[in-house]
């Protein structure tokens, strides 16, 4: 398999994408000036970061708990063949409450993150997975506080 090259980024890039980072709504213009170079070269340097795929994107963050999305939980899910898993992540991408899904090493087929209004709710998604077919079962743990929640330090 190949592997990816690496990007490499200069003291500017870092300071542009620390300050982005920070507050994504940052005017360019407000960038520049803390930079020292001109709007148009910020501009310049986000494209290229865009271009070799450093930038995945920007976007808002919901808060879950404003909206009623109380309980965080981790759920490994056990196949019962692996041949099946395109299907299964596919029947998983359907369910909105599922919001990350991994595949990992270990016991698990895949790893998944889900946001719950409560426990009621939870064992709704729960029955749910576990009714796809080509699901064997699921082990599930409840986030109690996230602690950390960060990016790639650049």
């Amino acid at each position: 398999m190949k592997q990816k090259k690496e990007i490499l980024i200069d003291g500017i890039d870092k300071k542009i994408l620390r300050a982005l980072m920070k507050d994504a709504r940052t005017p360019i213009l407000e960038i520049a000036r803390n930079v020292g170079i001109s709007g148009a070269a910020i501009h310049q340097r986000l494209r290229k970061l865009e271009k070799n795929n450093l930038l995945a994107g920007s976007k808002f963050l919901i808060n879950p708990e404003a909206l009623g999305y109380t309980t965080i939980a981790f759920v490994g899910v056990y196949f019962n063949n692996a041949a099946d898993s395109a299907l299964i992540i596919k029947f998983l991408k359907r369910i909105p409450e599922v919001l990350e899904c991994h595949f990992t090493t270990g016991n698990w087929s895949v790893l998944i993150k889900t946001h719950c209004k409560n426990n009621t709710h939870l064992m709704q998604i729960l029955n749910t997975i576990q009714d796809i077919k080509g699901v064997d079962r699921t082990e599930t743990f409840i986030s109690l506080s996230e602690q950390i929640q960060r990016q790639i330090k650049i």
